[in-house]
């Protein structure tokens, strides 16, 4: 009987949806509000990393970052759990990728547009109670028929999602399925999930068989860090601390450095690089398990 891991870990959402196309055009085009006809056809992948021209600025990194033959841009994000620096940094993100072809000197004419999906493993909206997928584009506020949908950013809490959830098209259900029923406590997958050639593929790219010892060692030490995160972040709430701490260690993460950590937790981190090495993962993936740079890493 197959032995699966949890798709919303770092290393495994990448291996499906940063490495085979077709998956990835299939959950996009499942899970963006594109206007009928403007569907995903075919995409190439671009450097997670957006380097901005002036040396000055921040740099971010995405999980999955791509463009269609329109020249539209999709960035991808799984987050473990939600603050509100959180949100900041995915609008941040997207207005990035919206402006560097600008920043570089095209014409602002030909700017195109960007989508940015996130997908939360967190409630972040509990007002709105039982809805877990918001889109957010630039509204007139009198006329809502009037938009700019040059940069749209979609949420999805998938704790609120259920499998009876009433949506548009069935592909983002078993795409929605496959992240929240798939884990290390699957032993049987649903048969609807597997009548389906891409979220069947999804499925075996994350069978515990497919992955070395190294790199089981990684995913495991990438859920401790998530657990470790959100002790340090429960504690600093109960002491009335939360949000400034919180805010570092959700842009510390996500922006793929140890900036925001205190410096007991960069030595962890140091530790884990270390320990990954010895374990023969190669310098690229330790660096995106971790957020050191390679150089940072080949000196260690």
């Amino acid at each position: 009987m197959a032995k699966y891991l949890d798709p919303k870990a770092d290393l495994t959402f990448k291996k499906v949806f940063g490495e085979h196309k077709e998956l990835l055009i299939s959950f996009l085009n499942a899970l963006l509000p594109l206007p009928e006809g403007k569907e995903i056809v075919e995409l190439e992948y671009l450097p997670s990393e957006m380097v901005p021209v002036n040396p000055d600025k921040k740099d971010t990194i995405v999980d999955v970052r791509c463009k269609d033959k329109d020249g539209r841009q999709f960035l991808v994000e799984m987050q473990m759990y939600w603050t509100d620096a959180f949100r900041q940094r995915v609008l941040l993100n997207t207005c990035k990728a919206y402006s560097l072809p600008a920043d570089r000197g095209e014409k602002y004419s030909e700017l195109k547009p960007v989508y940015t999906l996130s997908l939360v493993n967190d409630i972040a909206f509990p007002e709105l109670h039982d809805d877990f997928y918001h889109c957010y584009m630039m509204t007139h506020s009198k006329y809502k028929e009037y938009t700019i949908d040059d940069i749209e950013m979609i949420f999805v809490e998938l704790p609120k999602f259920k499998p009876n959830t009433v949506l548009d098209k069935k592909m983002a259900v078993l795409w929605l399925r496959f992240l929240t029923e798939v884990n290390e406590h699957t032993r049987e997958v649903d048969k609807e999930l597997l009548a389906d050639d891409n979220v069947a593929k999804a499925v075996s790219l994350v069978e515990e068989s497919a992955y070395s010892d190294a790199e089981l060692w990684a995913i495991d030490r990438y859920w401790d860090s998530v657990s470790r995160e959100r002790t340090i972040m429960s504690e600093k709430f109960l002491k009335g601390e939360a949000k400034g701490h919180a805010e570092g260690l959700a842009e510390g993460r996500a922006e793929g450095r140890a900036e925001g950590l205190a410096e007991g937790e960069k030595n962890g981190i140091i530790k884990t690089a270390l320990n990954m090495k010895k374990e023969g993962l190669t310098i690229s993936l330790i660096a995106k398990m971790t957020g050191l740079s390679e150089e940072e890493i080949n000196k260690l």
